[in-house]
């Protein structure tokens, strides 16, 4: 398995990292922020992430007992190894506190126009590593982090899903094989072409013997680097998890997410943000099948 962060040359693994690098509970607790409208908010699930030159693509929006606004992506993102490093207990990250943009059009020319600001506050990786955690599936496949949205810049998000809408939820039992996915990537990859970014594919089950904490499936485009940390629902709008590898083998083209449920559980358990919880779309959910 390899995370999806770094453009290299891809070592034929198991995986590969999907970030491209360039010159828990759902019901809210408090009152839910003023959201942007989704027609034109700049900042929402699909946005295009840049962390020390690596570009990701933001997952799902999230909230707190403080009136805080967080955006989430992979933790390996914000990864200083190499493209073939997956392991989050093994591998050093940029330090919290780092500076995170928000972006759209980004492209291998240029990182696009910068629509926010904001900062790392969370990471999987770091946080395991100063537990010392030992579950070797969680040290594989608890890949999430947070960047917490600049207070100017919390007026532009709005947490729908672009293009399909929702989320509704969080699934908490897995998926079965055959079961239909929905995704939005924004890989720089793509020069801005969003009719690429809306995906549709089918789960190929979760994967015995990890405990739940990632699910294979095969998307129509596949994510690529740069579509790391992708937001995958399913078919009720449920936030199943969030894009983590490529699988290059036994499955070439596969992708693999990281189980949403078990991720959020760890950070709200392990992060010091009190009240963290999904922040649910604005615009219904309509998978147009």
């Amino acid at each position: 398995m390899t995370p999806l962060k770094k453009l290299t040359t891809l070592a034929f693994g198991t995986a590969i990292a999907l970030g491209t690098t360039l010159v828990g509970t759902t019901a809210s607790s408090t009152a839910a922020p003023t959201w942007a409208p989704a027609a034109s908010a700049a900042i929402t699930p699909g946005v295009q992430m840049y962390t020390d030159g690596a570009q990701c693509t933001a997952n799902f929006v999230f909230t707190d007992t403080s009136d805080n606004v967080y955006v989430g992506y992979a933790a390996h993102c914000a990864g200083l190894g190499e493209a073939t490093d997956t392991d989050g207990c093994l591998n050093e990250s940029v330090p919290l506190g780092t500076a995170v943009t928000f972006n759209k059009g980004g492209s291998l020319i240029s990182s696009g126009t910068q629509v926010g600001t904001g900062t790392l506050v969370y990471s999987s990786w770091r946080t395991m590593r100063a537990n010392g955690e030992t579950d070797p599936n969680t040290c594989a496949y608890n890949d999430f982090a947070l960047v917490k949205v600049s207070h100017g810049d919390k007026g532009k998000v709005n947490p729908s899903i672009p293009f399909w809408g929702g989320p509704t939820g969080i699934d908490t039992d897995g998926t079965a094989a055959g079961d239909r996915v929905w995704s939005y990537g924004n890989s720089s990859l793509r020069f801005g072409l969003t009719p690429l970014s809306p995906k549709t594919g089918i789960s190929l089950g979760d994967t015995a013997g990890t405990g739940g904490w990632t699910h294979p499936l095969y998307t129509v485009t596949p994510g690529v680097p740069g579509d790391s940390g992708s937001a995958f629902v399913s078919a009720d709008g449920l936030a199943i998890g969030t894009l983590s590898t490529l699988g290059l083998a036994p499955l070439p083209l596969s992708n693999n997410i990281g189980d949403l449920a078990k991720e959020l559980a760890y950070a709200q358990a392990n992060s010091g943000i009190s009240g963290l919880e999904l922040a649910l779309g604005t615009e219904a959910f309509d998978p147009i099948i």
